[in-house]
């Protein structure tokens, strides 16, 4: 993420070499800031009948469907977003996590950290974030998971030696 301003002091925030990284340094509190991407935590939820729950949010796509994903928020730990993130998005209770793998999306600038959750399985709740929920059959994800533009596809790639 770029800074054009600090966000500490308020500052305009100026450019700077650190060893091979290109930064930016507030002149005013000295505070540095690199080029990090946000951290997201993405999310494979299977159930005790090894269903895959997928969600639609047509923001990102009217015809493809996507897994559970979200910001980490401040103060929480990888695993307290997938349990947030799968609760807040599906009413769906974590009982465990498993890290898988992570991505870079370049377009957003943001580093995926690829979990699969495992419930079992609940009714839904609504969420403003969500426009429809639906559990698949490993068999029936491949050709309804976006893959354009999304990292789902490539998440359930690799969650599927873990199925």
């Amino acid at each position: 993420m770029l800074f054009k301003y600090c966000a500490e002091c308020g500052h305009k925030v100026e450019d700077i070499r650190l060893g091979d990284d290109d930064c930016k340094i507030c002149p005013s509190c000295k505070r540095i800031y690199g080029r990090n991407p946000l951290p997201v935590v993405e999310v494979l939820v299977v159930n005790e009948l090894n269903e895959i729950l997928l969600l639609k949010q047509n923001y990102i796509s009217e015809t493809k469907w996507t897994v559970v994903s979200g910001y980490m928020v401040e103060g929480e730990t990888i695993e307290e977003a997938v349990s947030r993130e799968v609760e807040e998005e599906t009413g769906q209770i974590v009982d465990k996590c498993q890290y898988v793998s992570s991505y870079y999306f370049e377009p957003k600038q943001l580093i995926m950290i690829g979990f699969i959750a495992y419930v079992k399985k609940s009714q839904f709740t609504d969420s403003d974030e969500v426009d429809d929920l639906r559990w698949y059959k490993i068999n029936e994800v491949e050709d309804v998971i976006a893959r354009e533009n999304n990292c789902s596809g490539m998440h359930f790639d690799k969650c599927k030696q873990f199925l």
